[in-house]
C-alpha cells in the first residue's frame, strides 16, 4: 500500500476515505524542516548553502511516515498545489532519504488537486509527477531572503532603536504604506466648498431633487463654490428664476458580475462584508478547503474550471431560470503576470449546495462560504439591465441649470444573486442614479416644492428647531425662505486609513507580497505593535513610524515599492525556471550586506541626529508667532530633539530632567495638555508608559509623587484621550472611593486599576483582600453599600475566577520543542498561552481556536526572551555502571 502524506490529520481523514483501505495516508502536520533560529543557517560565504533542521514537534510525524514505508514501499506527496506546498514536499523527501527511510528502488511521486473531493482526488492519482524543482528554488530563495534580512536588519534595528523589534522584507514595505498614509491624513488641509440642491415639483405635484450645475451660464465643478457668500448669492440666483425642462434623455445601462474569488479578493470581500481580518478570513477558507467545500483558497488565477463553469450554469437555470443563463459561459482572464499560487479561483466544490446545506457549526465558515458561493453564481449569470436617466432642468436666460438624475432596474441579473462591496467611496454629489425619478415631460414648467428640505437643513446644521429660514452665519447649510432651494457647506476629506482590505488591494496593486503572504503579513506588524487596528481601521504606533523612517533612511532602497516588486518578479522568474535563483540571491546580498556594515558602524546619537534633520519640517513646523520651532514652549529654553524609547519615537526638550516637555512625531503633546484647576491644583492630561493619565498638580521637589489616575479602557466605558474633560479628570482624582464599613469589619473601597474598575475588602485576619471586576467605570461612583456587600460574599462563595484561582484550559497545544506541554488559558484578563513558568498574552485578532502551535511557540519564545527564561537543558542520561568482572580461579 503506498504511503500518501497531506499537510493536515482533517485532509488525512477525508482523503483516506476517498481512496480506501488500499493506501495509507499520515499527516505531516505543516512543514516539518526549518532554518534554525540563528546567525549562520544561510551560508553566504558558501554560495548560500542553508542548514536545515526538523522541528522537535515534527519528529514523531517524520518518524510515523518513515515506519510506514517500512512496510508500503511507495511514497506519494500529496501537499497542497502551491510554493509552500511544494516547498513541504521536497523537505519531507530530503528528510526522509537523511533516515534513509527511501530506498533506492523506492517510488517517489507527486500529485496535486485543486479541490479535497472524491473525483479530484482519485483524477490527481492518475496523474503523479516529480517534484516541481523551479519551485522548490523559488521557495529556497524568499526563504532565504525572509532569513537574511530578518537576522542582518532586525539586529541592527535593536542596537539602534530601543523597542524596535524586528524588519522583515514585505513587512517593512507594508508598514511603510500605513505610515505614509497616516503623514498624508496629518499634512492635509481641508478646504471649504458649497453645493446647492433644490426640491422641485412637476404639474402633477410629484416632488423630486435637482443639483445645480450652472451657474452664471458657466459649469460648476465641485470648488466652484468656496464659501457661504458665493453658496448665497447662488441660492438667491437658483430662487429668483422661473423654471422649465430644458431636456429627458433615458439611456440603458449594463452592468456585469464581477470574476470570482482570488485570495486577495476574499479577504477584501470579507472585510467589507463580516469585517473579518485577513488571518480570520483565511483560516475559516482553510476549515471549508480541508472539509472538501471550496476548491484551494492560496491562489492568484481566476480561471473556472469547464466542468465547473458547466455546473453553475446549470445551478443557475435550475435554482432562478432559463432567463438569468447567460447564452456563451463568462470566461475571466488572470491579470497577474504569472499566477501560479494554484490553478483556479476560490469556488464551491458543489454549486448546488447552499451555506444552508452545510455541515459546520462555526458562523465564520458559514458566511464565507455564502460569500463564496454567491459570488461564484453571480460571476457565471446575465447582466443587470438599466435605465439611466437624465433631467435637466432650466431658466430662460440659461444662467441657471439644474440636473436629476435617476435609475430603473429593468431586469436584475446577477444583482439577484450578489453585488460587490466598495472601499471608502463616498457618494459624490452628482450620484444620485439610485433615485427614481416622477414622470417629466420636456417643456414643462418647474415649480419649487415648500417643504421638505428642513428636515435636510436642520440636520446638516444640527439644529433640530429651526425657526429662521435664512442664511444662518454660523451654519453649515443656507436656505431658501420658500424652503425649495438649499446649500450645504462641505470640506475636502483626506485619503481614508488603510483597512486589512484597502491594504491588501494596494499591495496587490504595487506587486508586493503574494496571496500566501498577505494575512502573516498584516498579523506581524500588528503583532510586533507596529500598528493598532480600530474599528478596523489601521493606525502607525509612534515605534511603527521610528522604524519606518529609519529604514527610508538607511535601508530606503530595500523598502522601496518597486524593488519589492521587482524581487517579487525575479522569484516568479525563478519559479517559472527562467532564473537562477542563486543569481537572485547573490545580487541582493552583494549590496544589502554593504548598506548593514555601514549603517552598524554608526552610533545611537549619530542615528537620532540624521533622522531628527531628515524629519525637522514634519517634527518642528513653523509656529503662528514666527519664534523658533525648536525651542522647548514649556521651558522656554531647551532645545526640542528626537529621542526614543521602548515603545517607541518621540520629541523631547533637551534639558530633560529639569524639564519633562514632551510630544509624539505626530505633533500632540503627551505631557503638559492643562486641562483647567480644580481646589487650587491644575490638572493635567498626560501619557505614560501604560497610556493616557491625569495628573493633579505637577512634579516638584515637595511633591514627587503627585496624585494620578489612568484613563478607564474602551472596553470599561472609557473615551477617546482627546476628549477627556476637567470634570472626569476630577472625579477620576478622586478614587479610591470609600464605600462604606462592612457588617463583619473592614473597609469597602472602589478604584481604578491598571486592568479595569473593581471593589476591594479585607476582612480582619485575612491574608489578602477580596477584588470584584466591575465592568464599568461609572460602577465605581454609583456601587452602593448592599450591592458590594452582595458582590463580595458572592465572591468569596465562588472564587472561581478570581485572583490565585486556577485557571481554566480551553486548549492543549502539544509540547513546546524545549519540553513541557503547552496550553490555552482563560484568563481574567483574556486567553493566554501557557509553558512552565511563562504566560504569553494572545493577540486580540487571535482567537484561540484559530491559534497554531508555531504561532504559540513564537508567543511563548519571545515571552520567553523578554522575561530572561533560559530554555530547559535536557536531562543528562544516566551512566549505566559497569559490571564487575568475576575472577577467572
Amino acid at each position: 500500500m503506498p504511503v500518501v502524506v497531506v499537510e493536515s490529520p482533517a485532509k488525512a481523514k477525508t482523503i483516506n476515505k476517498y481512496l480506501g483501505p488500499d493506501y495509507t495516508v499520515l499527516a505531516s502536520y505543516g512543514h516539518i524542516r526549518d532554518l534554525p533560529s540563528k546567525d549562520g543557517s544561510v551560508d553566504t560565504e558558501n554560495d548560500f548553502a542553508m542548514t536545515w533542521e526538523v522541528d522537535t514537534k515534527s519528529r514523531p510525524h517524520v518518524k510515523a511516515i518513515a515506519d510506514a514505508l517500512k512496510d508500503d514501499n511507495a511514497l506519494i506527496l500529496a501537499t497542497d498545489p502551491d510554493r509552500e506546498g511544494e516547498a513541504i514536499s521536497w523537505h519531507l523527501e530530503e528528510a526522509l532519504r537523511k533516515r534513509r527511510a527511501i530506498k533506492k528502488d523506492t517510488p517517489v511521486s507527486r500529485v496535486v488537486f485543486n479541490a479535497i473531493t472524491k473525483s479530484a482526488v482519485t483524477e490527481a492519482m492518475k496523474n503523479p509527477r516529480q517534484v516541481d524543482e523551479p519551485l522548490v528554488e523559488a521557495y529556497l530563495a524568499r526563504r532565504a531572503l525572509d532569513y537574511l534580512v530578518g537576522f542582518k536588519l532586525s539586529p541592527v534595528l535593536w542596537r539602534k532603536l530601543p523597542g524596535a523589534r524586528s524588519a522583515g522584507r514585505v513587512q517593512s514595505v507594508c508598514l511603510r504604506l500605513i505610515v505614509e498614509r497616516e503623514m498624508e491624513i496629518e499634512a492635509f488641509n481641508a478646504q471649504e466648498y458649497w453645493s446647492v440642491k433644490a426640491l422641485l415639483q412637476t404639474p402633477r405635484g410629484k416632488d423630486f431633487e435637482a443639483r445645480l450645475t450652472v451657474l452664471g451660464g458657466d459649469k460648476l465643478d465641485k470648488m466652484s463654490l468656496k464659501d457661504s457668500t458665493a453658496a448665497e448669492l447662488a441660492v438667491q440666483a437658483v430662487t429668483s428664476r422661473n423654471l422649465s425642462v430644458k431636456s429627458v434623455e433615458a439611456k440603458p445601462a449594463n452592468r456585469n458580475p464581477s470574476a470570482p474569488f482570488m485570495t486577495s479578493t476574499l479577504q477584501q470581500e470579507a472585510s467589507r462584508k463580516f469585517g473579518m481580518g485577513a488571518r480570520q478570513c483565511m483560516n475559516a477558507a482553510q476549515r471549508l478547503y480541508e472539509a472538501g467545500y471550496i476548491t484551494y483558497m492560496r491562489t492568484d488565477g481566476i480561471d473556472m474550471a469547464p466542468e465547473a463553469v458547466t455546473a453553475a450554469r446549470d445551478a443557475i437555470k435550475d435554482r432562478y431560470g432559463a432567463e438569468y443563463v447567460p447564452a456563451q459561459p463568462r470566461i475571466y482572464k488572470n491579470k497577474a503576470k504569472n499566477a501560479q499560487e494554484a490553478h483556479e479561483c476560490i469556488r464551491p466544490t458543489e454549486m448546488t449546495r447552499d451555506a444552508s446545506q452545510l455541515k459546520v457549526s462555526e458562523d465564520d465558515q458559514r458566511k464565507l462560504y455564502d460569500l463564496i458561493w454567491k459570488r461564484t453564481l453571480a460571476c457565471q449569470m446575465e447582466g443587470a439591465r438599466l435605465e439611466r436617466t437624465t433631467v435637466d432642468i432650466a431658466s430662460q436666460d440659461g444662467q441657471v441649470v439644474l440636473r436629476a438624475n435617476g435609475q430603473v432596474v429593468l431586469f436584475d441579473g446577477f444583482m439577484r444573486v450578489y453585488e460587490e462591496g466598495r472601499d471608502d467611496v463616498a457618494r459624490d454629489d452628482d450620484d444620485e442614479d439610485g433615485n427614481r425619478l416622477p414622470q417629466i415631460m420636456q417643456g414643462e414648467a418647474i415649480s419649487f416644492a415648500a417643504t421638505g428640505l428642513m428636515d435636510q437643513f436642520a440636520k446638516a446644521t444640527g439644529q433640530e428647531n429651526v425657526i429662521d429660514q435664512g442664511m444662518l452665519r454660523d451654519a453649515k447649510a443656507i436656505l431658501s425662505e420658500n424652503a425649495g432651494v438649499l446649500a450645504l457647506q462641505h470640506h475636502t476629506q483626506p485619503p481614508p486609513r488603510y483597512t486589512e482590505a484597502t491594504l491588501v488591494k494596494r499591495m496587490e496593486e504595487l506587486g508586493i507580497g503574494r496571496p500566501s503572504t498577505y494575512a502573516s503579513v498584516i498579523t506581524t506588524i500588528q503583532d510586533r505593535e507596529y500598528v493598532r487596528k480600530e474599528q478596523n481601521r489601521l493606525f502607525p504606533e509612534e515605534k511603527g513610524r521610528i522604524v519606518t523612517i529609519f529604514l527610508m533612511n538607511f535601508f530606503r532602497k530595500y523598502v522601496g515599492y518597486e524593488f519589492t516588486a521587482e524581487l517579487e518578479n525575479s522569484l516568479d522568474d525563478v519559479s517559472a525556471g527562467d532564473l537562477d535563483y542563486k543569481q537572485v540571491l547573490n545580487d541582493f546580498w552583494r549590496d544589502f550586506s554593504a548598506a548593514i556594515a555601514e549603517t552598524s558602524d554608526l552610533r545611537v546619537a549619530e542615528v537620532l541626529t540624521i533622522l531628527d534633520t531628515a524629519l525637522a519640517p514634519q517634527l518642528y513646523p513653523p509656529r503662528e508667532d514666527g519664534t523658533d520651532p525648536r525651542i522647548c514652549p514649556k521651558c522656554g529654553t531647551g532645545q526640542l530633539h528626537l529621542k526614543t524609547s521602548r515603545t517607541g519615537g518621540f520629541v523631547g526638550c533637551g534639558n530633560y530632567p529639569e524639564c519633562n516637555y514632551t510630544r509624539t512625531i505626530a505633533g500632540s503633546e503627551g505631557d503638559d495638555k492643562l486641562l483647567g484647576s480644580d481646589e487650587g491644583d491644575e490638572i493635567w492630561l498626560k501619557d505614560g508608559r501604560y497610556g493616557a493619565y491625569v495628573q493633579r498638580g505637577e512634579v516638584t521637589p515637595e511633591n514627587k509623587k503627585p496624585k494620578r489616575s489612568s484613563l478607564p479602557l474602551p472596553r470599561h466605558g472609557g473615551w477617546p484621550k482627546d476628549q477627556t474633560t476637567l470634570e472626569q479628570a476630577v472625579q477620576l482624582l478622586s478614587l479610591p472611593r470609600n464605600i462604606g464599613d462592612h457588617p463583619e469589619g473592614g473597609r469597602i473601597s472602589a478604584n481604578l486599576g491598571r486592568f479595569g474598575p473593581y471593589i476591594m475588602h479585607k476582612l480582619p485576619g485575612d491574608e489578602k483582600p477580596v477584588y470584584v471586576s466591575l465592568k464599568n467605570y461609572m460602577e465605581m461612583f454609583e456601587v452602593g453599600m448592599n450591592h458590594a456587600v452582595e458582590l463580595l460574599a458572592e465572591k468569596r462563595a465562588n472564587p472561581g475566577r478570581g485572583r490565585g484561582a486556577a485557571a481554566k484550559a480551553l486548549r492543549e497545544m502539544g509540547d513546546h520543542p524545549d519540553g513541557g506541554a503547552m496550553s490555552i488559558m482563560e484568563g481574567r484578563y483574556g486567553p493566554y498561552v501557557k509553558w512552565e513558568k511563562v504566560n504569553a498574552t494572545l493577540p486580540k485578532e487571535i482567537d484561540p481556536k484559530d491559534l497554531t502551535v508555531e504561532k504559540a511557540i513564537e508567543l511563548v519564545n519571545e515571552k520567553a526572551a523578554a522575561k530572561g527564561v533560559k530554555k530547559k537543558k535536557a536531562p543528562a542520561k544516566k551512566k549505566t555502571a559497569a559490571k564487575k568482572k568475576t575472577a577467572a580461579k
